[in-house]
This record gives C-alpha cells, structure tokens and sequence, in this order.
C-alpha cells in the first residue's frame, strides 16, 4: 500500500519586511541581498501569532479542501524548530485547535529537512495499513528565533506554514520514493546554542545572544551545495529517472544560488523548478509544503505528474523525496 496526497494547503502571515526594511534596521542592502540570497521580502507572524496559529491555519484547508471531518484525523506530524514551547507539543496544540477529537501526533525537529521527514514518517504510518488519514505539516516562526542585529542571518528568514494530507492511494499515485541524510558534525556551522539542557536560559545566555539562530554561512553553503545536488540525483538515478521526466522540482528555498546548482546538477530544465524565496525567504520546515501548495492551486499538475523534493537543514540534515501525483 502506497500513501497518496490528497489535499495541500498553506498559510502566510499578512505582514511583509522587506529587503528596504532591514536597510534600515542592520548594515545591509537590497542589491547585496538580493544578488547573494535570492530574498526580496519575507513575512512575519502578528503580534501573539504562533506557530500552533499558523498550523492550524493550514490543518482548517486541509480538511476542507478534502471534505474530511477532524475526527477523521488519525495523526498529526508537526516539522518544527519554532514549536509555541517545549512542551506540550505544537501538535497537542493544532489537534485542539482543529476538535480532531480521535487523533494522536506529535512534533518532529528535523531543521529545513523537516517536511520531508515528516513526510516520511506519516507515509509509513499509511503503508503500515493502521492508519488512514495522516495530516503533515511543515511550519516555522523563524523571526521568533532570528538576531535581527545579525545582517548575515536576519536577511535570510521569514514565517510561514504548509501542509498535506496522506491517504491510502487507490492507483499507482503516492510517494515513490525517500532518502534521507543526518551528519552531525554540521551541528557548529548552523544551531541555536542557548535554550535547552546544554545551555538552560539564563541572564547570562540572553546577553550573549544564544536564543537566536547562529549559522557559519560559507560552510554550511558549501555542504548544501553538494549535498542537495548528491541527494536529488542519486534519488533520480535510483529510480531510473532522468531530470526531463520532472513535470516540477520543488527545492527547499534558502538560497536560489544553491537551487540552481542543483537543478543544472539534475539536468531540470529552469521552467520547472520552483521559486518562491523571493516573496517569502526562508521557511524552514515549510518552504517545501508551501511551494507544492502554489504548484496545485495554480492547476499545473496532472495525474502520474513526477516531482522531485529536495532539502538540506541544520543536523546537517538532508533529502530528497519522488512522488507520483494523482487526481485530487
């Protein structure tokens, strides 16, 4: 048994900062970001706005959009690195949030890579034939956790939330197929250091900045780089697939320079490769769901459509997912 999506939906904040904004704010400019990141805006979540808000946000359209009632929900798997708190889970929150009164969840930390672990783990869930309705969603308030007196980081991210529905599939539609990386001898190039049992808060972590994101630019480009660009065309070449037989490459969007050297890598021709980092920066875990959401809304995918994921995320963590779309 194959997991299939049925349903997709996704959620921005209203509020946009722009490239000009943050001139104001650090010693940076809209030419020096834009030529470097690819990012021209970003949105940011409303004053008490929180990443269980935007989740449920999203976990709303997907059970309209799929005429499903929230009892229905057997699972709900959050990718976060922003959850509300440590605990209860943002999941525990988003099941409230939606009445999905019989289902069990629970948040998973897998950095940018999130999705599409998460994407993993409700697949098998579905494949195990246990479960029927598995809800994923990808989601992150990153300017919770951004230093916005950091100009190497603070141009970089943005909030946001994506999502899916998995369901049994009747045909050959469904996940095709998953790899998946972790390395931590990445954890120094990009981590929060400040917040939990190594490093509890304190006086002393506020003042030395360490609740906010810290990341070692070059390296971790270098490391994205390669290791996007590895993944996605192992994942093809496993499969006997070839870049032209991609109707879409959805790539987690950090950097555009990053995703161009991946899409040549795999011989993707520009026209399908997803873009949004510009709108909306980096998501973290969402950028994924968010951007397979644009691609359905607009009705640029058509039954046994292939898509390539891909992504790479602190841990170092990183994948690549194949999926075979159906008629949703």
């Amino acid at each position: 048994m194959k997991a299939t999506i049925t349903a997709t939906a996704r959620y921005l904040p209203n509020k946009i900062l722009t490239n000009s904004d943050l001139e104001k704010m650090v010693d940076t400019s809209d030419e020096w970001i834009r030529t470097r990141t690819g990012v021209h805006e970003r949105r940011i979540v409303a004053e008490g706005e929180a990443t269980s808000h935007m989740a449920i946000h999203v976990g709303k359209k997907l059970l309209k959009r799929s005429n499903t009632l929230a009892s229905e929900i057997n699972i709900i798997i959050i990718a976060t690195v922003t959850p509300d708190m440590l605990f209860p889970s943002a999941a525990a929150l988003v099941q409230k949030g939606l009445d999905a009164t019989n289902a069990w969840g629970f948040d998973l930390s897998g950095a940018c890579t999130g999705f599409l672990y998460a994407l993993e783990t409700g697949s098998k869930f579905i494949e195990s034939g246990t479960y029927n309705k598995v809800m994923v969603i990808g989601v992150d308030t990153m300017s919770t956790i951004t230093d916005y007196q950091d100009r190497n980081t603070c141009v970089l991210f943005g909030d946001g939330a994506g999502g899916i529905l998995l369901e049994p599939a009747k045909n050959n539609e469904g996940i095709i197929d998953s790899i998946l990386r972790i390395d931590g001898k990445g954890a120094p190039y990009l981590h929060m250091p400040g917040g939990g049992s190594q490093h509890p808060p304190s006086e002393d972590t506020v003042k030395k900045r360490m609740h906010y994101v810290k990341q070692d630019g070059k390296r971790v480009f270098k490391f994205a780089v390669k290791g996007m660009a590895d993944i996605s065309a192992e994942i093809l070449h496993k499969n006997g697939i070839v870049g032209k037989d991609i109707k879409i490459f959805i790539p987690h969007q950090a950097n555009k320079r990053i995703i161009d050297a991946t899409a040549k890598r795999c011989k993707i021709p520009e026209e399908r490769v997803l873009i949004n980092i510009d709108r909306y920066g980096n998501t973290t875990a969402a950028t994924i769901p968010i951007g397979l959401d644009e691609v359905n809304e607009r009705g640029d995918l058509v039954e046994n459509d292939i898509i390539l994921l891909a992504a790479f995320g602190a841990g170092f963590t990183w994948g690549s997912t194949l999926i075979r779309w159906g008629d949703i």
